[in-house]
């Protein structure tokens, strides 16, 4: 079996399909000497995602890439969460306007979303991420962690980087939006670089 990262890592399965994660993981990842192959180069069809929460779907994810490759494999559940809207997209955040009937789009999604939250004061919301790497298939023991990256949800897009609903969530912090920071600056910030950086100094703990 392949080695592990913070050990001797020799190559580990990114358990997505999804372009814009693909392009954060790669660079994240890459600085810190990581050989990461998307699962589709492997011929690994997506999982099924049928469950509620974050770290149950990113488990389910991971062991089906690890199972259908036998190497180790790293996979994310993530989403927005909007307080106002009672923890929603969560885990629906790539399918959130096609459960209420439209398209499966960025488009279709930021548009029920700020069609949502039309009269809504209370506008806040965090990008949520967890990270779940398994040696193996049957790995009983699990890496996971986890980040949080806290804004605000606008009512029109704004820059031209990142994807999904980086256009209207504002960082008031930083006076900007996610698709407004340039990829290196979203990348050392984002619920993705934190809880990569809490998985990586998990595996440094393992040498």
């Amino acid at each position: 079996m392949s080695e592990l990262p913070g050990t001797r890592l020799a190559r580990v399965v990114l358990a997505s399909n999804n372009a814009g994660k693909l392009r954060e993981f790669d660079a994240m990842l890459g600085a810190a000497g990581i050989a990461l192959i998307a699962q589709g180069e492997l011929g690994v069809p997506e999982a099924e995602e049928p469950h509620v929460t974050f770290v149950e779907n990113a488990l389910a994810k991971a062991r089906h890439a690890a199972r259908l490759t036998g190497l180790p494999a790293l996979a994310d559940d993530s989403g927005l969460c909007v307080r106002a809207l009672g923890g929603e997209p969560g885990v629906y955040s790539a399918r959130f306007a096609q459960r209420a009937g439209g398209e499966k789009s960025d488009a279709a999604n930021n548009a029920y979303l700020v069609e949502r939250l039309r009269g809504q004061a209370d506008r806040r919301g965090y990008y949520f991420c967890v990270l779940v790497l398994v040696r193996h298939a049957d790995d009983p023991e699990p890496l996971i962690a986890e980040g949080r990256w806290h804004g605000e949800i606008l009512d029109a897009p704004r820059g031209e980087h990142g994807f999904g609903y980086d256009p209207y969530f504002f960082l008031p912090d930083m006076n900007a939006t996610a698709a407004q920071l340039e990829p290196a600056v979203k990348n050392s910030r984002s619920h993705r670089a934190i809880a990569l950086a809490a998985l990586l100094a998990r595996l440094k703990e393992e040498r």
